[in-house]
């Protein structure tokens, strides 16, 4: 019944959304509308809101979560920086943060250093709204209903498949990916891997410590770091757009790598 409603009103809500995006140009409301979603579910369905998973938790397992894609996203990109499928770093990228930055007589290792800094931080705290948002419905809410019905591997497939499949419009319009560089259908299916990687990841964690913050702090990580620092750090050629990013191969091949590993321990400890 809540998983019914929860989809029904997610429905609902994303023609609005994607209203919005064209009206305001973000997709802050958008992801804000999966959290009302999980919200309006629980109170039609008389669900306690406190089930949605705000306790805290162990800060040591939020660190995990927030260094977690730091090293994927480093190690994705360091495979392509020494390959030759991309190149550290993008000289007109960093001329630009000087200049926003007021600081152009800083060395670029200086304004490099500050921006890493910064995305690690003050760009990291801003997407709080916007992927607590998202979190509250996928995490909060579907993933404890889901565990009520079906093992570990079912639950962290088929939020995980939701998930990217409530990206695909997006995807359709042209609003998210990466533009004409690369195949539609090749875009949609590294992206769909990256997606439900990570929702394998996260379901672990949301179900390891009946906790909805180890999933925010995953998500918040994973697009400040490859979004704001990495992708945009990285001088791209020809080829790039194959393998960089959610929409190239590579970080969704080390986050399906990481998946195996967090979806054995599932099976393991979630019957």
């Amino acid at each position: 019944m809540v998983i019914s409603v929860f989809v029904a009103l997610t429905t609902v809500f994303y023609f609005a959304g994607i209203w919005l995006i064209f009206r305001l140009g973000s997709a802050t409301p958008l992801m804000l509308s999966v959290g009302l979603a999980a919200i309006i579910a629980c109170l039609v369905t008389r669900k306690g809101l406190r089930t949605l998973g705000w306790h805290w938790g162990s800060w040591k397992i939020q660190w995990l979560n927030y260094l977690l894609p730091v090293c994927y996203a480093a190690l994705a990109y360091g495979f392509i920086w020494a390959t030759g499928l991309g190149s550290w770093y993008d000289v007109d990228f960093v001329q630009q943060q000087k200049e926003s930055y007021n600081l152009t007589a800083w060395s670029d290792a200086a304004v490099i250093g500050l921006h890493f800094l910064l995305t690690a931080t003050v760009s990291f705290v801003l997407l709080l709204p916007s992927v607590l948002g998202e979190e509250l419905g996928w995490r909060g809410l579907l993933v404890p209903e889901l565990s009520k019905l079906m093992p570990f591997t079912g639950v962290a497939l088929v939020s995980g498949l939701l998930w990217a499949v409530w990206h695909w419009p997006l995807m359709f319009m042209g609003l998210y990916g990466a533009a004409e560089a690369t195949p539609f259908l090749y875009q949609l299916t590294c992206f769909t891997v990256c997606i439900m990687s990570m929702s394998v990841v996260m379901t672990y964690f949301r179900l390891k410590t009946d906790s909805l913050w180890p999933a925010v702090v995953f998500h918040m990580s994973h697009n400040v770091f490859l979004q704001k620092f990495f992708g945009p750090m990285t001088s791209e050629n020809a080829n790039s757009a194959w393998f960089s990013d959610e929409f190239g191969i590579v970080v969704p091949a080390i986050l399906a790598m990481l998946a195996i590993h967090y979806g054995r321990r599932g099976h393991r400890e979630f019957k």
